[in-house]
């Protein structure tokens, strides 16, 4: 039975030059699991807001929606609340209460339930969750994790049908990622809601998958099972099919036939048809260390004079014209540790120095014009103007730039980012992906010695991915020094020389992004867990697949 309908949805957002979404049509069978896919921009959150009618965006409509057969516009407001949930990407966004067992009841107390129903539901989806050890605490001194579970929960308490989810994980570490998308497969498997997701990250969810939408330029180009839509995108898009799971790039690699491995142990199988004599990828001598650009020692923080130290004893080198990736579990401190660098927060004790200069020693907005740069983890931070365009001239005025000297800055930049369409444009009414890439702009006009990113990746789709690690490149080798802080492995692994794992308020383990991913079992790459015990030291897919074909098939 089909329970929610798209026919010929066409969508345009109000003085936008294009249609966000073209002559959209797709049927979610009950009981489905259908993932969207594509492009950052191409109208994947535009389609999934509006699906949701308490949240769908303003702008011309045509086309046909319908729930249960019944027309959206003739939906009744409580059916449309409780059967068809929605979950945005950012945790923040949806809670709205103090408190974890507030937030669960707020939902269900809005819709005016009895107390005794709501006290049942709120019991039975703290414990179906595990939220019980925390279900008195404040939502502010949650994780990223547990803020989301906790929207997902929310949700859940209305006992919803359908259930959309705009790229719920971008904010989230790996663990707390997987556990979120097993908890959405529990979900589905044991509750029968029918699933539609907005991800980039595919690795876990593919398999869990019966469908999958492929969206570019606001239009459906793929609409078939989850094992095609590797061939589809190698045959239309290389960029786009850099994101597809480890074990089908490496399956396109290595030129194997018939069913696409979709998971690390369907990987793991295929590549035990290959030799292993030669174990190890030769890599080159590491880079001769230079002066430090960012020198912390024995630093100690905390946010008021009675909280916890979110820094203890922290210590960090990094050197001028080197990529660090700094990666740990959501609320360990490392964005903390960035606000310390930029000088935003000081510590109470330690030291911090940039370029051999104690932070504290930069005068009032020295640290801005040509020092340090930060890309925070929400790039709405950035924005103050009702333009991009008024952003970039903001960051060029800092930096002293004007008249035809700043236009050709403005225009190179728009140039290098693919973004020259986004200037006209009010930064809110962005997506995602083009927020972070418009907030990297405005940042990159500063140019500063130090770039600072916070979670730079998130909301990007693979073929941004790999323009971003090709511009990073770029300033990199002019003489920029690189701190990133990251969810994303297989981004590390291409880009960065050394990386870091933050813990317990202080990084507990640095080197070479090849030993640290080699040594991990979480805090890695995709690639790495299919290698793990057949190759010593492979970190990328294509390294894999090097190595499969040196040591060539097992014929026995």
């Amino acid at each position: 039975m089909e329970l929610l309908q798209v026919e010929n949805l066409t969508f345009s957002y109000p003085d936008s030059g294009k249609p966000a979404l073209r002559d959209v049509s797709f049927a979610l069978a009950e009981g489905s699991f259908t993932i969207v896919c594509g492009p950052s921009g191409c109208g994947k959150s535009t389609l999934l807001k509006l699906l949701k009618k308490e949240i769908a965006p303003y702008g011309e409509l045509h086309g046909a929606r319908r729930y249960q057969g019944v027309s959206y516009e003739e939906l009744e407001a409580r059916v449309s609340g409780s059967q068809i949930g929605y979950l945005a990407q950012d945790p923040d966004s949806q809670i709205v209460m103090d408190t974890v067992w507030q937030e669960l009841a707020f939902a269900p107390e809005n819709l005016g339930m009895k107390t005794e129903e709501i006290r049942s539901r709120v019991a039975e989806m703290a414990a179906y969750f595990g939220i019980e050890s925390w279900f008195h605490k404040k939502t502010e001194q949650l994780s990223g994790g547990q803020k989301q579970l906790l929207n997902l929960a929310s949700v859940m308490t209305l006992e919803p049908r359908v259930l959309l989810l705009d790229e719920p994980t971008a904010q989230l570490d790996p663990i707390a990622a997987g556990d979120f998308f097993a908890m959405i497969g529990r979900l589905h498997r044991e509750l029968g809601v029918t699933v539609l997701i907005a991800e980039h990250r595919l690795e876990e969810i593919l398999p869990m998958a019966d469908r999958v939408l492929f969206i570019e330029d606001g239009e459906i180009r793929y609409n078939g099972e989850p094992g095609g839509i590797g061939p589809f995108l190698r045959s239309v898009s290389e960029g786009m099919a850099a994101g597809l799971p480890a074990s089908v790039r490496l399956y396109g690699l290595l030129g194997e036939t018939g069913p696409a491995p979709l998971s690390v142990a369907e990987g793991r199988q295929m590549i035990k048809r290959y030799a292993n004599a030669i174990r190890d990828i030769a890599v080159t001598a590491d880079r001769a260390a230079g002066k430090p650009a960012v020198e912390i020692r024995e630093a100690w923080f905390r946010y008021g004079r009675n909280g916890q130290d979110v820094l203890r004893d922290a210590a960090l080198m990094i050197y001028e014209g080197e990529h660090y990736c700094l990666f740990g579990g959501n609320g360990s401190g490392k964005t903390t540790l960035l606000s310390v660098i930029c000088g935003v927060h000081k510590v109470y004790a330690g030291s911090v120095k940039l370029f051999g200069k104690p932070v504290k020693a930069f005068r009032d907005g020295e640290r801005n014009r040509g020092v340090t740069a930060m890309l925070p983890q929400d790039p709405k931070a950035v924005f103050v103007c009702d333009t991009v365009r008024e952003d970039w001239e903001l960051a060029c005025k800092t930096m002293g730039i004007s008249g035809q000297e700043r236009e050709k800055a403005i225009t190179a930049m728009a140039e290098r980012l693919g973004t020259g369409e986004l200037l006209a444009r009010h930064p809110y009414d962005l997506s995602g992906g083009e927020q972070q890439k418009a907030a990297l702009g405005k940042v990159l006009l500063l140019n500063p010695k130090l770039l600072l990113l916070d979670e730079p990746t998130k909301g990007l789709d693979a073929a941004y991915k790999a323009e971003l690690r090709g511009i990073l490149k770029d300033i990199q080798a002019a003489g920029t020094t690189i701190l990133t802080v990251t969810h994303d492995a297989e981004f590390a692994a291409e880009c960065a020389d050394r990386a870091g794992l933050f813990f317990d308020g202080a990084v507990a383990v640095s080197g070479p992004v090849r030993d640290v991913f080699s040594a991990n079992a979480f805090y890695t790459t995709a690639a790495c867990r299919i290698a793990r015990g057949y190759y010593g030291n492979p970190i990328t897919v294509s390294e894999i697949a090097e190595l499969c074909q040196k040591n060539g098939k097992v014929t026995s």
